[in-house]
C-alpha cells in the first residue's frame, strides 16, 4: 500500500521543508492542498508549478493529488440556482484539472461541502441534476490529462446533499467516465449505517481514492476506528492506490501527527501477503 499525507498539516512551513520531512517519515507521496498556496489556482505560475513538481521530486516524493479544491476560491458553488455560478465552478473545475496534473498529480478530491449544499429553494432533485452537469467539462479534461475526479460523500453534519458511498457511486456512474469516481474518508464512513469494511466491499471498484483519520477528526491511530478490518477490506478488494493521512485536528503538532500515524498504518497495513 502506498501512504501519502496531507499538507495543511504542516501548518506554517514552506512546502519544501513539508515535502522533505514527510519523505524522511517514509511516506510515498503528499497530497496538495491549493488554498494552502494561493487563493485561486489561475493565480499560481507555470514556473511555479514546475517548481513545486521538481520539489517533489527532489524530496523523492509522488504528489498523489489536490484536496480543499474550492477553499478560498471566491464564488464556487456546485448546485447554485444562478447558472453563471455553476458555470463559473465548472470553468474552475478544469483549472484544477489543469494544476493538479501541471504539478504531478492524478487525483482531485472534491468534498466542499460548502460549495454543495442546498440553497433555499433549491430541491435535491435540482441540486443532482446541477452537479452532474457542472462536473461534465472538469471530468473530460482530466480524461484528456490523466487526472481522476473524485467526489466525496460527507457526513449529514457537513452537508445535505450526497452523505453516503452509495449516492456517491450512484452520482458519478452518471458520466460513465473512469476519470470520475469517488474517494472514501473514514471519518465520512463512520457517519454512516455500515460498516466501514462494508462500506468499502459495495464501494469497489468506483473508489479510487482513501482519507485515513478517525472520527474524532485526529490522524489514524490517534482514536478509536480500528484500522485492521479496514486495511483487510482494502487488500480484499484489490485497492493499490494511495492512503492518505488528513486531519483536522493539529492539536499533536505536525511532526507527531506525521509520524505515528504512518506508524500506526505500517502496524495495521504490514507486509504485502505472499501469493
Amino acid at each position: 500500500m502506498k501512504f501519502a499525507i496531507c499538507n495543511e498539516i504542516f501548518q506554517g512551513w514552506d512546502l519544501e521543508t513539508a515535502m522533505s520531512f514527510a519523505a524522511r517519515c517514509g511516506y510515498d507521496a503528499i497530497e496538495l492542498a491549493p488554498f494552502t498556496l494561493a487563493n485561486d489556482v489561475t493565480e499560481i505560475a507555470a514556473a511555479d508549478r514546475q517548481r513545486i513538481r521538481a520539489a517533489a521530486t527532489d524530496a523523492g516524493l509522488a504528489i498523489s493529488g489536490i484536496h480543499w479544491v474550492l477553499v478560498k476560491a471566491e464564488g464556487m458553488h456546485l448546485t447554485h440556482p444562478d447558472p453563471t455560478v455553476r458555470q463559473r465552478t465548472a470553468r474552475y473545475l478544469v483549472d484544477l484539472v489543469d494544476f493538479c496534473a501541471d504539478v504531478g498529480g492524478r487525483t482531485i478530491v472534491v468534498g466542499s461541502p460548502k460549495q454543495r449544499s442546498l440553497l433555499p429553494g433549491v430541491t435535491y432533485a435540482q441540486a443532482w441534476d446541477w452537479a452532474t452537469e457542472t462536473f461534465r467539462a472538469s471530468v473530460a479534461r482530466g480524461a484528456a490529462r490523466e487526472v481522476t475526479l473524485c467526489f466525496e460523500p460527507l457526513a449529514p453534519a457537513e452537508t445535505d446533499f450526497i452523505n453516503t458511498a452509495a449516492e456517491a457511486v450512484r452520482f458519478i456512474r452518471q458520466l460513465d467516465s473512469p476519470n470520475f469516481k469517488i474517494i472514501l474518508d473514514v471519518k465520512a464512513m463512520a457517519s454512516e449505517s455500515l460498516s466501514i469494511p462494508e462500506i468499502i466491499r459495495a464501494s469497489w471498484p468506483h473508489f479510487a481514492y482513501f482519507h485515513a483519520n478517525d472520527r474524532n477528526l485526529k490522524g489514524p491511530g490517534f482514536g478509536d476506528v480500528d484500522f485492521r478490518p479496514i486495511a483487510a477490506a482494502l487488500r480484499e478488494v484489490g485497492y493499490a492506490g494511495y492512503v492518505s493521512v488528513e486531519v483536522f485536528d493539529f492539536d499533536e503538532g505536525a511532526e507527531v501527527i506525521a509520524r505515528q500515524s504512518l506508524e500506526y498504518l505500517r502496524r495495521v497495513f504490514g507486509p504485502a501477503p505472499a501469493a
